[in-house]
């Protein structure tokens, strides 16, 4: 087990206590503590197979159904998966009134499940939970889709317009919801302590928001494994895993 300053954890849980105005960050550690494999370290997605761009997507039949069989996988995954101890501390912060927003690069809809509404969420990446409609924008349920899907058909396509789905995630070369950046800079800007969990901060612009917060002066804490660019502004900083830190947060009173 990783050591850690057990008196920077009772510190870090007398802030919370104080605190009223919290935003949280979560990144791919969050969803490996719960089962779902990150896509960029070895071993993970993008390691085994080239991902394919939005053009791609978007003008090749044959890509559209390589990009489907790899979301029918992972939707395998993100089903039998269940929140971690991250998400459940997130959802008690809110119960407590205490949790402003929570901005997540995570695709997985775990933040959702534990509880958590949708409009306190940002997912900066999108969601699996929903597939949208390129072309009409319509969404319907991810599930429901799942269900009926049928690749030897062909990629699925919407029943209003014909357009192609796509799982309501954003592909390389696609730009982030401009709406969702601009919620994640107001969070960001207007948060008195945000709390950095499981994320090495390196993909931009999502890793530019916890210094943002720091800049409009909050207090920022990091709870993750790797380096961060951001280190050396945290006022907390623990590196350990996610599952192991919150087995001593939970012993210290």
């Amino acid at each position: 087990m990783s050591t850690v300053n057990k008196q920077q954890i009772i510190d870090f849980k007398n802030l919370l206590y104080c605190t009223g105005q919290i935003v949280g960050f979560t990144g791919a550690g969050v969803s490996t503590e719960s089962g779902i494999p990150d896509y960029r370290s070895a071993g993970g997605i993008w390691d085994r197979f080239k991902p394919v761009t939005i053009d791609e997507f978007m003008s090749s039949e044959q890509k559209r159904i390589q990009y489907w069989q790899r979301k029918v996988l992972l939707w395998e995954q993100i089903n039998q998966a269940k929140p971690g101890k991250t998400h459940v501390f997130f959802k008690q912060l809110y119960d407590q009134g205490k949790l402003k927003g929570l901005i997540t690069q995570n695709i997985d809809g775990l933040h959702e499940r534990s509880g958590l509404p949708d409009e306190l969420i940002v997912n900066l990446h999108g969601t699996n939970l929903s597939v949208i409609c390129m072309s009409c924008s319509r969404t319907v349920p991810s599930t429901s889709l799942f269900n009926q899907l049928d690749l030897a058909r062909g990629s699925p396509r919407c029943e209003i317009c014909g357009g192609y789905l796509k799982p309501n995630t954003i592909s390389f070369g696609q730009q982030l919801d401009s709406v969702n950046l601009k919620r994640a800079t107001s969070l960001s800007q207007h948060c008195q302590l945000m709390i950095v969990a499981g994320s090495s901060l390196v993909v931009q612009p999502a890793a530019s928001f916890p210094l943002i917060a720091k800049q409009s002066g909050a207090k920022l804490a990091i709870i993750t494994i790797s380096e961060t660019p951001l280190d050396i502004y945290a006022d907390f900083l623990f590196k350990i895993k996610l599952g192991e830190f919150w087995n001593i947060y939970e012993q210290e009173n």
